[in-house]
């Protein structure tokens, strides 16, 4: 008797969904078969790449870490940090201007976007190396200087990179402004708010959520972009494998070499891009990996996090 009753809670509690599940994982065989061939032929590509004779790979090992090599690669770093910097400034300002009631502003705003994005960056870059062809002077009379003392090679690449990455950054940063809720906006107003808190607090930290992946997706694109100053003769990390290969004749191997160093900055760069998207997004996940130090921090007298007080600017904005 007790055995059939206890059957019929079992069933009750199965019904009412408070039973114990005995779930059983879905099986993809077609998954680990393909998955299977995929890791047979990237294994067979690589073994035929290591094993070809042709390939002198002791010449590869030599240049890897050789003091030129890692001059350019110096370089290419210098050039995607600057012309980085240069672009997100350039963005953010533009952006703003996009976004304004200013017609003036917008209309710039509008046009430069419109030429850096409708020519090609290689045109750019030979534009800026040779503006000495039309404007041999920089200036006004006796207050002039030769164009070709402050745009050098370096100069031109710098010009080139950067006001052309301004442009698309303008679009991404405008992207993730337009992506927050204006309810919240007119919320934190209400809440007595002025308007740079409101920027700070609000509009930038839901903002970075959508601007992060895009930019760290151009900063590796960036990052590859700069080998285009080689044909202006920046010694760059392509530049210099180039030259190299001038001497010795193993042009395939030089450029195995600048492969290698493009891919592991640009594995770098993919973690640190992964790292500032968890930093972003602590706020709006259900765990933080630092619980004490937040609490702690929390915890000071008078103390209202950027949390709670986009939880009740978003609660507000929803009344």
């Amino acid at each position: 008797m007790s055995t059939r009753n206890s059957r019929i809670e079992d069933l009750e509690k199965a019904a009412h969904g408070t039973g114990a599940i005995h779930s059983v994982p879905v099986r993809h065989p077609g998954q680990a078969i393909a998955g299977a061939l995929l890791v047979l032929a990237l294994g067979a590509l690589i073994w035929s790449i290591v094993t070809n004779d042709n390939i002198r790979w002791a010449i590869v090992f030599e240049n890897l870490t050789g003091e030129t090599i890692l001059r350019g690669l110096g370089t290419t770093l210098l050039l995607t940090a600057i012309a980085m910097l240069i672009g997100l400034t350039l963005g953010v300002l533009l952006a703003i201007a996009r976004l304004s009631k200013n017609r003036v502003m917008q209309a710039v705003s509008a046009g430069y976007i419109w030429l850096f994005r409708g020519t090609p960056l290689l045109v750019q870059l030979l534009l800026w190396f040779n503006l000495a062809l039309f404007f041999p002077r920089i200036g006004i009379a006796d207050f002039s200087i030769d164009t070709n003392v402050i745009i050098t090679a370096f100069g031109a690449a710098i010009l080139g990179l950067g006001l052309n990455e301004g442009a698309y950054m303008a679009e991404i940063v405008r992207g993730g402004i337009q992506s927050v809720n204006k309810g919240q906006i007119e919320a934190a107003a209400a809440l007595g708010m002025r308007q740079r808190h409101v920027t700070w607090r609000i509009v930038l930290p839901q903002a970075m959520r959508v601007i992060i992946p895009p930019i760290g997706n151009n900063l590796i694109t960036m990052l590859k972009m700069t080998s285009l100053v080689s044909v202006i003769a920046v010694p760059d990390l392509l530049n210099r494998a180039q030259a190299i290969s001038a001497k010795n004749f193993y042009v395939f191997e030089m450029l195995i070499v600048a492969t290698i160093w493009y891919l592991v900055m640009t594995t770098i760069f993919t973690i640190l891009q992964m790292q500032l998207e968890k930093r972003f997004d602590r706020g709006f996940s259900t765990s933080s990996p630092r619980v004490g130090k937040r609490l702690a921090k929390n915890l000071r007298p008078g103390r209202v996090s950027n949390t709670e007080l986009l939880q009740t600017v978003q609660e507000k904005s929803k009344e």
